[in-house]
């Protein structure tokens, strides 16, 4: 086998099928996530989690489970890293750990802001997720003010990841895209 055609065999192996489940149902919660908090009512002290504000505390509980699940899945089952240059390298797991820590961090600080709020997050509508703020208290409800700025934090990061992907599939024209592509 000539070196070229080993070099493209380890370049393209990619993640494996459960590795992109994961990112793609992230992605689509993710979609959903910022479709509702986009469209549903400014949260103000008497309100009530119905309607589309349940909707996103339940999107959120999901979103909760799946992204600790990509973590634990992505620990112990890491993909052949891709060929690329030394600064890529780095810029790459600098933008990934900042996509798993936001991707975290949103979801928690709305959590424990839902939490003081008294409101319940279930997953799935039936499993409860326990409380991680007092009811009433005032750091739970400031969380709720840093995660809708965070949410923005992640959507720039979200971006970014997408511009990186392009890059390297229309400048670069490697095939790092194709790692998560189904």
């Amino acid at each position: 086998m000539r070196s070229d055609e080993s070099t493209l065999r380890y370049y393209t192996a990619g993640y494996n099928g459960l590795a992109k489940f994961f990112h793609w149902l992230v992605v689509i919660l993710i979609a959903a996530q910022f479709v509702i908090g986009w469209t549903m009512p400014d949260i103000q002290k008497d309100t009530r989690p119905e309607g589309l504000i349940a909707w996103h505390l339940g999107v959120g509980a999901a979103l909760i489970a799946v992204v600790l699940l990509r973590i634990i899945w992505r620990l112990v089952h890491s993909p052949a890293p891709a060929q690329v240059s030394p600064f890529l390298r780095v810029v790459s797991h600098i933008t990934h750990g900042l996509l798993y820590l936001a991707l975290l961090a949103v979801p928690l600080l709305g959590w424990a802001n839902a939490s003081s709020r008294g409101w319940s997050v279930k997953l799935f509508g039936l499993l409860p997720y326990p409380a991680i703020a007092p009811v009433g208290s005032s750091v739970g409800y400031a969380m709720g003010d840093i995660h809708g700025y965070l949410a923005w934090v992640l959507f720039a990061l979200i971006a970014l990841h997408i511009a990186g992907a392009l890059f390297h599939r229309f400048i670069l024209k490697d095939r790092v895209l194709q790692r998560m592509l189904p």
